[in-house]
């Protein structure tokens, strides 16, 4: 099985601040993965490298063997990596249905003069984006809404939106930042599974990071622990849950052995 994602060695400096020191980890292709920690122990830090937001200080990050170190976020999405965010960043004022094509268009192309004129291969390409958007709209509860506002949706919609338009990025590799946040317990539950259906469904491989400690051990095989930017721990739900370096971070006292 191929590695989908490595970190090597990878730090990143703020001026006097190490937010991410010597962090080293590997996805396997096809994994469903979480990566866990308190506030503030680099977990976005690491989104923000591995797509090109924040340059790397040093160490390395390869995708499916490829150095993909420093390169810019345009070229990180080509590759095959999407994210949603901690913060929603959905388009306000357009539709949900807009949302999704507006990410689909990344894989579609028509010229200037038939995108002004309505001409050419306009139709064909804006009717196929459209199908394949509400396909996605399909997948994950939304395509009753696809004419409504974006922000007018529910919050737990929203984040089902962006991720929505995360898949229409058509990645190999899907990063996801806090999806569950602000969330109350059943719809953890319902994001839970899916989750596990887009898993499953597109074979993606999946990054998870998560404060819901619920969600993380209960739909991720493979978990990755870090605090103050650093590795702590890593394993099966089972390893991490009993870690004594995980109950001090979370708990912040010693935990006997």
């Amino acid at each position: 099985m191929a590695f989908a994602l490595e970190l090597g060695g990878v730090n990143k400096f703020f001026g006097g601040v190490h937010a991410v020191n010597d962090m080293s980890f590997i996805l396997q292709e096809g994994e469903l993965a979480g990566l866990i920690g308190p506030n503030g122990a680099g977990k976005t830090t690491i989104f923000n490298l591995v797509t090109g937001v924040y340059d790397v200080s040093s160490g390395h990050i390869t995708f499916f063997g490829e150095d993909i170190t420093n390169r810019k976020t345009y070229e990180v999405v080509r590759k095959g990596i999407a994210r949603t965010f901690q913060n929603l960043r959905l388009f306000a004022s357009a539709t949900v249905l807009e949302n999704v094509m507006t990410a689909c268009q990344q894989h579609h192309r028509y010229s200037f003069l038939e995108a002004c004129t309505h001409l050419g291969r306009w139709r064909s390409v804006e009717r196929e984006i459209r199908d394949r958007s509400m396909t996605l709209l399909e997948r994950v509860g939304l395509a009753d809404r696809a004419d409504q506002t974006a922000t007018t949706l529910p919050y737990g919609h929203q984040r089902r939106l962006e991720i929505a338009r995360a898949l229409a990025l058509e990645p190999r590799l899907l990063l996801l930042d806090e999806p569950a946040a602000g969330m109350n317990p059943e719809e953890v539950q319902d994001l839970n599974r899916l989750i596990q259906k887009i898993h499953a469904d597109f074979g993606l491989t999946i990054l998870v990071i998560e404060h819901h400690m619920e969600l993380v051990m209960e739909i991720c095989p493979h978990i990755v622990c870090m605090n103050f930017g650093a590795l702590i721990a890593e394993g099966d739900p089972e390893h991490i849950q009993g870690h004594p370096e995980v109950l001090k971070a979370y708990l912040g006292e010693e935990v006997e052995e």
